[in-house]
Protein backbone atom coordinates (compact mmCIF):
# COMPACT_ATOMS: atom_id res chain seq x y z
CA UNK A 1 0.00 0.00 0.00
CA UNK A 2 3.06 2.17 0.91
CA UNK A 3 3.79 1.97 -2.84
CA UNK A 4 0.32 2.62 -4.20
CA UNK A 5 0.33 5.78 -1.92
CA UNK A 6 3.56 7.30 -3.18
CA UNK A 7 2.47 6.51 -6.95
CA UNK A 8 -0.41 8.51 -5.99
CA UNK A 9 0.76 11.30 -4.89
CA UNK A 10 3.23 11.95 -7.69
CA UNK A 11 0.47 11.54 -9.78
CA UNK A 12 -2.17 14.27 -8.24
CA UNK A 13 1.01 16.87 -8.13
CA UNK A 14 1.85 16.12 -12.22
CA UNK A 15 -2.47 16.14 -12.93
CA UNK A 16 -2.82 19.18 -10.75
CA UNK A 17 -0.76 20.95 -12.82
CA UNK A 18 -2.20 20.05 -15.78
CA UNK A 19 -5.76 20.99 -14.25
CA UNK A 20 -4.71 24.30 -13.20
CA UNK A 21 -3.22 24.98 -16.72
CA UNK A 22 -6.43 24.02 -18.38
CA UNK A 23 -8.77 25.51 -15.90
CA UNK A 24 -7.24 28.95 -17.18
CA UNK A 25 -7.37 28.02 -20.94
CA UNK A 26 -10.89 26.82 -20.29
CA UNK A 27 -12.03 30.76 -17.91
CA UNK A 28 -10.67 32.34 -21.01
CA UNK A 29 -13.16 30.73 -23.60
CA UNK A 30 -15.88 29.75 -21.91
CA UNK A 31 -19.59 30.55 -23.48
CA UNK A 32 -23.16 30.48 -22.08
CA UNK A 33 -25.02 27.40 -23.09
CA UNK A 34 -28.72 27.37 -23.49
CA UNK A 35 -30.70 25.35 -21.56
CA UNK A 36 -33.69 25.15 -23.55
CA UNK A 37 -34.74 26.65 -26.77
CA UNK A 38 -37.47 29.14 -27.98
CA UNK A 39 -39.81 26.28 -28.11
CA UNK A 40 -39.15 24.85 -24.71
CA UNK A 41 -37.00 21.43 -25.87
CA UNK A 42 -33.63 20.59 -24.56
CA UNK A 43 -30.68 22.05 -26.06
CA UNK A 44 -27.80 19.72 -26.04
CA UNK A 45 -24.74 21.20 -24.54
CA UNK A 46 -22.69 20.59 -27.55
CA UNK A 47 -24.92 19.88 -31.07
CA UNK A 48 -23.62 17.05 -33.25
CA UNK A 49 -21.51 19.43 -34.58
CA UNK A 50 -19.31 19.83 -31.66
CA UNK A 51 -18.98 16.28 -30.05
CA UNK A 52 -15.81 14.46 -30.78
CA UNK A 53 -15.13 12.85 -33.62
CA UNK A 54 -15.63 9.60 -32.50
CA UNK A 55 -18.88 10.24 -30.97
CA UNK A 56 -20.20 11.80 -34.40
CA UNK A 57 -19.03 8.50 -36.26
CA UNK A 58 -20.72 6.09 -34.15
CA UNK A 59 -23.82 7.95 -35.09
CA UNK A 60 -23.46 7.91 -38.66
CA UNK A 61 -22.60 11.15 -39.28
CA UNK A 62 -20.00 13.11 -41.25
CA UNK A 63 -16.25 13.23 -40.67
CA UNK A 64 -13.05 14.17 -41.72
CA UNK A 65 -11.07 11.82 -41.33
CA UNK A 66 -12.33 8.02 -39.54
CA UNK A 67 -11.55 8.57 -35.58
CA UNK A 68 -9.22 5.63 -34.24
CA UNK A 69 -9.03 4.20 -30.73
CA UNK A 70 -7.55 0.51 -29.94
CA UNK A 71 -9.23 -2.00 -27.73
CA UNK A 72 -6.73 -3.03 -25.01
CA UNK A 73 -5.41 1.01 -25.60
CA UNK A 74 -3.79 1.00 -21.78
CA UNK A 75 -2.09 -2.18 -20.94
CA UNK A 76 1.16 -4.42 -20.79
CA UNK A 77 2.40 -3.20 -24.69
CA UNK A 78 3.87 0.12 -22.78
CA UNK A 79 6.37 -0.14 -21.13
CA UNK A 80 5.08 2.94 -18.72
CA UNK A 81 2.78 0.73 -17.40
CA UNK A 82 5.45 -2.38 -16.76
CA UNK A 83 7.05 -0.52 -14.86
CA UNK A 84 4.05 0.73 -12.89
CA UNK A 85 2.88 -2.29 -12.74
CA UNK A 86 5.97 -3.46 -10.58
CA UNK A 87 5.10 -0.73 -8.39
CA UNK A 88 1.73 -1.80 -8.29
CA UNK A 89 1.66 -5.52 -9.09
CA UNK A 90 -2.13 -6.20 -7.82
CA UNK A 91 -4.19 -5.88 -10.89
CA UNK A 92 -7.14 -4.46 -8.81
CA UNK A 93 -5.54 -2.48 -7.24
CA UNK A 94 -4.57 -0.48 -10.35
CA UNK A 95 -8.17 -1.00 -11.78
CA UNK A 96 -9.74 -0.04 -8.43
CA UNK A 97 -7.84 3.48 -7.54
CA UNK A 98 -9.29 6.28 -8.84
CA UNK A 99 -5.63 8.04 -9.29
CA UNK A 100 -4.27 5.03 -10.51
CA UNK A 101 -6.78 4.32 -13.26
CA UNK A 102 -6.54 7.72 -14.70
CA UNK A 103 -2.99 7.49 -14.76
CA UNK A 104 -3.10 4.40 -16.62
CA UNK A 105 -5.89 5.26 -18.51
CA UNK A 106 -3.98 8.61 -19.90
CA UNK A 107 -0.47 6.60 -20.89
CA UNK A 108 -1.53 5.66 -24.46
CA UNK A 109 -3.29 8.89 -24.82
CA UNK A 110 -0.36 10.97 -24.09
CA UNK A 111 1.97 8.81 -26.26
CA UNK A 112 -0.17 8.30 -29.21
CA UNK A 113 -3.18 10.56 -29.27
CA UNK A 114 -5.98 8.51 -30.10
CA UNK A 115 -9.74 9.79 -30.47
CA UNK A 116 -10.94 7.66 -28.28
CA UNK A 117 -10.22 7.19 -24.21
CA UNK A 118 -10.91 4.07 -22.89
CA UNK A 119 -11.28 3.98 -19.02
CA UNK A 120 -8.79 1.12 -17.72
CA UNK A 121 -11.04 -1.30 -15.47
CA UNK A 122 -11.90 -4.35 -16.01
CA UNK A 123 -15.69 -6.20 -17.22
CA UNK A 124 -15.46 -7.96 -13.44
CA UNK A 125 -15.34 -4.58 -11.78
CA UNK A 126 -19.29 -4.35 -10.84
CA UNK A 127 -19.33 -8.23 -10.12
CA UNK A 128 -18.74 -7.84 -6.07
CA UNK A 129 -21.28 -4.42 -6.38
CA UNK A 130 -24.22 -6.83 -7.01
CA UNK A 131 -23.17 -9.16 -4.39
CA UNK A 132 -20.71 -11.84 -6.53
CA UNK A 133 -17.13 -11.44 -5.15
CA UNK A 134 -13.68 -12.66 -7.15
CA UNK A 135 -10.31 -12.44 -7.02
CA UNK A 136 -7.47 -12.22 -10.17
CA UNK A 137 -5.16 -14.46 -9.99
CA UNK A 138 -1.53 -13.77 -12.15
CA UNK A 139 -1.64 -17.31 -13.82
CA UNK A 140 -5.35 -18.35 -13.58
CA UNK A 141 -7.21 -15.17 -14.12
CA UNK A 142 -10.33 -14.75 -12.81
CA UNK A 143 -12.02 -16.62 -10.00
CA UNK A 144 -14.81 -17.04 -8.48
CA UNK A 145 -15.14 -19.23 -5.04
CA UNK A 146 -18.79 -19.33 -5.29
CA UNK A 147 -20.50 -19.72 -8.71
CA UNK A 148 -24.37 -19.49 -9.17
CA UNK A 149 -25.49 -22.84 -10.24
CA UNK A 150 -29.10 -23.30 -8.68
CA UNK A 151 -31.89 -21.35 -7.24
CA UNK A 152 -30.36 -21.16 -4.11
CA UNK A 153 -27.43 -19.68 -5.48
CA UNK A 154 -29.61 -16.76 -6.53
CA UNK A 155 -30.49 -15.37 -3.23
CA UNK A 156 -26.81 -13.71 -2.79
CA UNK A 157 -27.20 -11.81 -6.33
CA UNK A 158 -28.50 -7.90 -5.09
CA UNK A 159 -29.16 -4.58 -6.97
CA UNK A 160 -25.96 -2.83 -8.44
CA UNK A 161 -24.43 -0.91 -5.33
CA UNK A 162 -22.86 1.96 -6.74
CA UNK A 163 -21.67 3.06 -3.54
CA UNK A 164 -18.95 0.41 -4.21
CA UNK A 165 -17.84 1.84 -7.77
CA UNK A 166 -17.08 5.11 -6.90
CA UNK A 167 -13.71 4.78 -8.05
CA UNK A 168 -15.32 4.50 -11.54
CA UNK A 169 -17.26 7.28 -11.53
CA UNK A 170 -14.28 9.84 -10.37
CA UNK A 171 -11.91 8.33 -12.69
CA UNK A 172 -14.09 9.20 -15.64
CA UNK A 173 -15.40 12.70 -14.60
CA UNK A 174 -11.53 13.35 -13.88
CA UNK A 175 -10.40 11.60 -17.65
CA UNK A 176 -13.38 14.17 -19.04
CA UNK A 177 -11.59 17.32 -17.65
CA UNK A 178 -8.02 15.81 -18.87
CA UNK A 179 -8.91 15.02 -22.03
CA UNK A 180 -10.91 18.34 -22.96
CA UNK A 181 -12.54 18.42 -26.34
CA UNK A 182 -9.10 16.38 -27.78
CA UNK A 183 -10.84 12.84 -27.90
CA UNK A 184 -13.86 11.25 -26.79
CA UNK A 185 -14.33 9.35 -23.09
CA UNK A 186 -15.25 5.90 -23.72
CA UNK A 187 -16.73 3.42 -20.97
CA UNK A 188 -17.15 -0.46 -21.82
CA UNK A 189 -19.39 -3.06 -20.07
CA UNK A 190 -19.47 -6.66 -19.98
CA UNK A 191 -22.51 -8.16 -21.82
CA UNK A 192 -24.98 -10.35 -19.94
CA UNK A 193 -24.41 -13.67 -21.18
CA UNK A 194 -20.56 -12.68 -20.83
CA UNK A 195 -20.29 -11.82 -17.37
CA UNK A 196 -22.53 -14.97 -16.56
CA UNK A 197 -20.33 -17.44 -18.19
CA UNK A 198 -17.97 -16.19 -15.26
CA UNK A 199 -20.50 -16.30 -12.70
CA UNK A 200 -21.81 -19.75 -14.01
CA UNK A 201 -18.18 -21.37 -14.50
CA UNK A 202 -16.49 -19.68 -11.34
CA UNK A 203 -13.55 -18.28 -13.53
CA UNK A 204 -12.33 -18.33 -17.45
CA UNK A 205 -13.37 -21.36 -19.26
CA UNK A 206 -12.40 -22.66 -22.59
CA UNK A 207 -15.52 -25.28 -23.21
CA UNK A 208 -18.29 -23.30 -21.42
CA UNK A 209 -19.64 -26.36 -20.86
CA UNK A 210 -21.44 -26.25 -17.19
CA UNK A 211 -23.05 -22.90 -18.42
CA UNK A 212 -24.26 -24.45 -21.88
CA UNK A 213 -25.44 -27.34 -19.91
CA UNK A 214 -27.66 -24.90 -18.14
CA UNK A 215 -29.45 -23.91 -20.72
CA UNK A 216 -30.84 -27.26 -20.68
CA UNK A 217 -30.42 -28.44 -16.98
CA UNK A 218 -31.45 -25.60 -15.24
CA UNK A 219 -32.77 -22.89 -17.83
CA UNK A 220 -35.30 -20.70 -15.25
CA UNK A 221 -31.65 -20.17 -13.04
CA UNK A 222 -29.74 -19.15 -16.15
CA UNK A 223 -32.39 -16.66 -17.08
CA UNK A 224 -32.58 -15.09 -13.50
CA UNK A 225 -28.90 -14.68 -13.76
CA UNK A 226 -29.05 -13.12 -16.82
CA UNK A 227 -31.89 -10.59 -16.38
CA UNK A 228 -30.55 -9.59 -12.93
CA UNK A 229 -26.76 -9.21 -14.14
CA UNK A 230 -28.59 -7.26 -17.30
CA UNK A 231 -30.72 -5.19 -15.08
CA UNK A 232 -27.40 -4.13 -12.75
CA UNK A 233 -25.29 -3.56 -16.27
CA UNK A 234 -28.05 -1.34 -17.45
CA UNK A 235 -27.70 0.81 -14.16
CA UNK A 236 -24.17 0.61 -14.40
CA UNK A 237 -24.02 2.00 -18.22
CA UNK A 238 -25.73 4.71 -17.16
CA UNK A 239 -23.88 5.73 -13.81
CA UNK A 240 -20.30 5.39 -16.05
CA UNK A 241 -22.15 8.45 -18.71
CA UNK A 242 -23.63 10.29 -15.76
CA UNK A 243 -19.56 10.47 -14.61
CA UNK A 244 -18.45 11.44 -17.95
CA UNK A 245 -18.54 8.70 -20.73
CA UNK A 246 -19.28 9.96 -24.30
CA UNK A 247 -19.65 6.54 -25.55
CA UNK A 248 -19.90 3.01 -24.25
CA UNK A 249 -18.89 0.20 -25.65
CA UNK A 250 -20.75 -3.47 -24.79
CA UNK A 251 -18.30 -6.62 -24.85
CA UNK A 252 -20.05 -9.70 -25.27
CA UNK A 253 -16.55 -11.49 -25.28
CA UNK A 254 -18.04 -14.52 -24.98
CA UNK A 255 -20.71 -14.75 -27.15
CA UNK A 256 -18.90 -15.79 -30.27
CA UNK A 257 -18.95 -19.37 -28.10
CA UNK A 258 -22.63 -19.52 -28.79
CA UNK A 259 -24.17 -21.11 -32.40
CA UNK A 260 -26.19 -18.36 -33.99
CA UNK A 261 -29.71 -19.97 -32.55
CA UNK A 262 -28.25 -20.22 -28.98
CA UNK A 263 -26.62 -16.29 -29.44
CA UNK A 264 -30.48 -15.37 -30.36
CA UNK A 265 -32.05 -16.80 -27.29
CA UNK A 266 -29.33 -16.35 -24.70
CA UNK A 267 -27.37 -13.02 -25.04
CA UNK A 268 -29.54 -11.13 -27.65
CA UNK A 269 -32.31 -10.64 -25.55
CA UNK A 270 -30.39 -9.42 -22.21
CA UNK A 271 -28.20 -7.08 -24.24
CA UNK A 272 -31.76 -5.76 -25.26
CA UNK A 273 -32.82 -5.04 -21.92
CA UNK A 274 -29.49 -3.24 -21.33
CA UNK A 275 -29.96 -1.10 -24.80
CA UNK A 276 -33.80 -0.42 -23.78
CA UNK A 277 -33.06 0.74 -19.93
CA UNK A 278 -29.86 2.88 -21.42
CA UNK A 279 -32.40 4.41 -24.07
CA UNK A 280 -35.20 4.95 -21.31
CA UNK A 281 -32.21 7.52 -19.47
CA UNK A 282 -29.50 8.03 -22.09
CA UNK A 283 -30.97 8.06 -25.59
CA UNK A 284 -27.97 10.48 -26.58
CA UNK A 285 -25.38 8.19 -25.64
CA UNK A 286 -24.14 6.00 -28.93
CA UNK A 287 -23.74 2.60 -27.98
CA UNK A 288 -21.22 0.10 -29.65
CA UNK A 289 -21.32 -4.20 -29.37
CA UNK A 290 -18.41 -5.94 -29.59
CA UNK A 291 -18.26 -9.86 -29.84
CA UNK A 292 -15.39 -11.77 -30.52
CA UNK A 293 -16.03 -14.85 -33.28
CA UNK A 294 -18.94 -13.00 -34.29
CA UNK A 295 -18.96 -13.75 -37.95
CA UNK A 296 -22.14 -15.99 -37.49
CA UNK A 297 -23.74 -13.34 -35.23
CA UNK A 298 -23.46 -10.03 -37.36
CA UNK A 299 -26.72 -9.70 -38.61
CA UNK A 300 -28.64 -9.83 -35.48
CA UNK A 301 -25.96 -8.03 -33.58
CA UNK A 302 -27.13 -5.27 -35.41
CA UNK A 303 -31.16 -6.07 -34.15
CA UNK A 304 -29.88 -5.40 -30.61
CA UNK A 305 -30.56 -1.36 -30.26
CA UNK A 306 -26.66 -0.55 -30.66
CA UNK A 307 -25.46 2.20 -32.81
CA UNK A 308 -22.49 0.56 -33.68
CA UNK A 309 -21.13 -3.20 -34.60
CA UNK A 310 -17.80 -4.03 -33.74
CA UNK A 311 -16.00 -6.16 -36.85
CA UNK A 312 -13.29 -8.91 -35.08
CA UNK A 313 -9.82 -9.39 -37.53
CA UNK A 314 -11.49 -12.25 -39.63
CA UNK A 315 -14.21 -10.46 -41.13
CA UNK A 316 -13.74 -8.55 -44.22
CA UNK A 317 -14.44 -5.02 -43.53
CA UNK A 318 -16.73 -4.86 -46.65
CA UNK A 319 -19.18 -7.28 -46.30
CA UNK A 320 -19.39 -6.87 -42.48
CA UNK A 321 -20.39 -3.03 -43.87
CA UNK A 322 -23.28 -4.74 -46.08
CA UNK A 323 -24.00 -7.05 -43.27
CA UNK A 324 -25.39 -4.88 -40.64
CA UNK A 325 -27.23 -2.26 -42.65
CA UNK A 326 -27.33 1.07 -41.56
CA UNK A 327 -25.42 0.67 -38.66
CA UNK A 328 -21.89 2.23 -38.04
CA UNK A 329 -19.31 -0.27 -37.80
CA UNK A 330 -15.91 -0.27 -35.51
CA UNK A 331 -12.51 -2.28 -36.56
CA UNK A 332 -11.07 -4.54 -37.72
CA UNK A 333 -7.53 -4.14 -38.46
CA UNK A 334 -5.62 -7.81 -37.55
CA UNK A 335 -3.82 -7.11 -34.13
CA UNK A 336 -1.15 -9.20 -35.60
CA UNK A 337 -0.13 -6.94 -38.74
CA UNK A 338 0.92 -4.52 -35.77
CA UNK A 339 4.39 -6.84 -35.64
CA UNK A 340 4.91 -6.36 -39.19
CA UNK A 341 7.09 -3.96 -41.08
CA UNK A 342 5.52 -0.18 -41.06
CA UNK A 343 4.63 -0.11 -45.02
CA UNK A 344 2.19 -3.31 -44.36
CA UNK A 345 0.76 -1.99 -41.15
CA UNK A 346 0.12 1.47 -43.42
CA UNK A 347 -1.61 -0.57 -45.57
CA UNK A 348 -3.58 -2.65 -43.46
CA UNK A 349 -5.05 0.53 -42.30
CA UNK A 350 -5.55 1.73 -45.24
CA UNK A 351 -7.77 -1.48 -46.67
CA UNK A 352 -9.28 -1.37 -43.84
CA UNK A 353 -10.48 2.39 -44.16
CA UNK A 354 -10.90 2.13 -48.24
CA UNK A 355 -13.54 -0.77 -47.48
CA UNK A 356 -15.81 1.26 -44.60
CA UNK A 357 -15.86 4.20 -46.45
CA UNK A 358 -16.37 7.74 -45.21
CA UNK A 359 -19.14 7.80 -42.54
CA UNK A 360 -19.95 5.73 -39.79
CA UNK A 361 -16.61 3.95 -39.18
CA UNK A 362 -14.05 3.88 -36.09
CA UNK A 363 -11.12 2.64 -36.66
CA UNK A 364 -9.89 -0.29 -34.12
CA UNK A 365 -8.04 -3.42 -34.24
CA UNK A 366 -10.14 -6.29 -34.78
CA UNK A 367 -9.44 -7.68 -30.93
CA UNK A 368 -7.37 -6.04 -28.36
CA UNK A 369 -3.21 -5.06 -28.72
CA UNK A 370 -1.42 -7.99 -28.58
CA UNK A 371 0.90 -8.46 -25.23
CA UNK A 372 4.79 -7.66 -27.14
CA UNK A 373 3.48 -5.18 -29.93
CA UNK A 374 5.96 -2.62 -30.17
CA UNK A 375 4.34 1.16 -29.29
CA UNK A 376 6.45 2.67 -32.46
CA UNK A 377 3.73 0.61 -34.42
CA UNK A 378 1.02 1.53 -32.87
CA UNK A 379 1.99 5.21 -33.12
CA UNK A 380 2.26 4.19 -36.79
CA UNK A 381 -1.26 2.88 -36.64
CA UNK A 382 -2.33 6.12 -35.39
CA UNK A 383 -0.07 8.43 -37.31
CA UNK A 384 -1.64 6.39 -40.62
CA UNK A 385 -5.55 7.10 -39.75
CA UNK A 386 -4.96 10.90 -39.18
CA UNK A 387 -3.39 10.90 -42.45
CA UNK A 388 -6.70 9.38 -44.23
CA UNK A 389 -8.90 11.96 -44.47
CA UNK A 390 -11.94 11.91 -46.69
Amino acid sequence: MAAVASVNTALLGARRNIANARATQSASSARPVLARSARGLTVRAADDAKEPRLVRAAKGLPVDRPPAWMMRQAGRYMKEYRDLAVKVPSFRERSENTDLIVEITLQPFRAFKPDGVILFSDILTPLPAIGIPFEIDDYKGPILDQPIRNAEGLKMMHDLDLDMLPFVGEALTTLRKEVGDEAAVLGFVGAPWTLATYIVEGGSSSTYKTIKSMTMTEPEVLRSILSRVADAVGDYVGYQIDAGAQCVQIFDSWGGQLPPHMWEQWSKPYIQQVVDKVRATHPGTPLTLYANGSGGLLERMATTGVDCIGLDWTIDMEDGRRRVGDKAVQGNVDPAVLFAPPEAIEQAVKDVVKKAGPTGHILNLGHGVLVGTPEESVKLFFDTAKKCTY
